[in-house]
């Protein structure tokens, strides 16, 4: 794994964010699954899985990754820890506009467009997740959380592990759209990019039948790593043209770039050609200043915009819904205790959502208990492969064992299962903090530095430079 010097964390989280970072050359040889980029947000597939008798799965996953570090307190707000409120006295979300609460947690008010799913018992949320050894490096968390094998020199992840369980390779087993892949994809899957799923063509063939046949020709026997690559790239092409024949739908879904994201892969989804596997990254959620409250601010516009997103995609599958599973998560938490500028500067655990087929819903995890302070963190009583693995054994015949190597825990919460029509009532399990908090990993750029102009500013560039790309669109 390599990890970057950093001397600015919120800098560091722009560098990496995926307006500034995805903008590889078009049509180059990469490795993983199939790509696009869209705005802020990044969709990425790969081929469906099979089971392990060989009979295909049509199962579809979808790994939503909030990029930024997104405050899991203020998305699923632990109202019954008297914490909460105290050490958050500016942006605390009030108990009483939590919706879907229970006698401790309750969800953003912003999240109200999945309230209906909520109620039919399809999302659960599972709360104190995350790594095990804290990492508030957005780079090096992002690298170790999407490899999801702790120790490994092995730059293979944990998505592109599933994929290569695959029972045989389908043309889209390597197709990527716009620009560099997420960790959890990169590993042998060999794919090649192209700009659009509504564009997807080969390039250079300007529509002309007579230009691809001259490549299959061409390419057709060549057993080099190029001569396999351009095959599935033609082979890709063609198969694609099932999701471009289909009514693009994105009028129906929210006019941003996680809405426009989700109605390609809804598209893709729909036209099922094959793909098992889908990633979408979504940024920016990196909220040292200018939080906002219940009412306003970056976490509500944010959380407004990944529900309405969110319950468009579901509403938009039709049939094939009872295929998809999401998993939506961060690469680490934010810090308990707000801070000067009206944020919250990096923390630990987080909270995790698993929507869709498959799902019990409700409220899960072993609670901690808030600490308060400057260092005050939630602690991490769930391994996070854990919830990945859980939704993997449900939904797939894949060996987890595979998937995450490595993995000591055999526990279930039990979010997987058959819905009883809502959301599963269980109480919350309180689990005291662990005696020693296991120690930070040395990475520079940690986001505690308490210089909040220095925040400021870097926050104000990023909010120019968002809408100056708006205006150019």
């Amino acid at each position: 794994m390599t990890n970057a010097a950093m001397t600015d964390c919120c800098a560091e989280f722009s560098r990496l964010s995926r307006r500034g970072v995805l903008r590889g050359s078009l049509g180059a040889l990469t490795v993983g699954g199939l790509a696009t980029t869209i705005g802020s947000a990044v969709v990425t597939t790969a081929p469906a899985y099979a089971d392990q008798a060989g009979a295909a799965d049509d199962g579809v996953l979808v790994v939503l990754s909030l990029r930024g570090a997104a405050d899991g307190l203020s998305l699923v707000v632990p109202h019954g820890d008297p914490v909460y409120a105290k050490a958050r006295p500016r942006i605390a979300i009030p108990a009483p506009r939590l919706l879907e609460p229970d006698a401790h947690f309750g969800l953003h008010p912003a999240l109200a467009p999945l309230v209906p799913m909520w109620r039919r018992g399809e999302i659960a949320a599972i709360h104190a997740t995350g790594m095990r050894v804290p990492n508030r490096s957005h780079f090096a968390a992002m690298e170790e959380l999407e490899d999801a094998d702790p120790g490994s020199s092995v730059r293979v992840g944990w998505l592109n592990r599933l994929v290569g369980l695959a029972d045989s390779p389908t043309p889209l087993t390597g197709v990527a759209i716009g620009g560099t892949l997420p960790t959890s994809l990169a590993g042998p899957q060999p794919v090649m990019s192209m700009r659009s799923i509504g564009s997807s063509s080969l390039s250079g063939t300007d529509g002309f039948p007579g230009r691809t046949a001259a490549l299959r020709l061409m390419w057709g026997q060549d057993p080099s790593a190029m001569g396999t690559a351009v095959r599935a790239a033609i082979d890709s092409a063609d198969t694609l043209g099932a999701a471009r024949s289909l009514p693009d739908n994105a009028p129906a879904f929210p006019n941003s770039d996680l809405g426009r994201a989700l109605a390609s892969v809804s598209r893709t989804i729909r036209a099922d050609v094959g793909v098992g596997v889908v990633t979408v990254d979504h940024g920016d959620w990196d909220m040292h200043t200018w939080m906002g409250t219940a009412d306003s601010g970056q976490m509500r516009t944010n959380t407004a915009e990944l529900a309405a997103a969110l319950a468009a995609f579901f509403a938009d599958l039709g049939d094939q819904a009872p295929r998809v599973t999401m998993v939506a998560l961060s690469e680490f938490g934010r810090r308990t205790t707000e801070n000067s500028g009206g944020g919250l500067d990096h923390g630990w655990g987080n909270v995790m959502f698993v929507l869709g087929a498959g799902v019990r819903g409700g409220y899960y995890g072993r609670w901690p208990g808030l600490t308060e302070g400057p260092d005050g963190d939630l602690a991490v009583t769930t391994d996070y492969r854990d919830v990945l693995a859980e939704v993997i054994a449900a939904r797939t015949s894949a060996s987890v064992a595979t998937v995450f190597p490595g993995r000591t825990g055999s526990s279930t919460l039990g979010f997987m299962g058959p819905s009883n029509g809502g959301p599963i009532s269980t109480p919350v399990t309180l689990t005291p903090p662990a005696p020693s908090t296991p120690p930070v990993v040395p990475t520079a750029g940690t986001g505690d530095a308490p210089d909040e102009r220095r925040r400021r500013r870097a926050k104000r560039r990023r909010r120019r430079r968002r809408a100056r790309d708006r205006r150019n669109r």
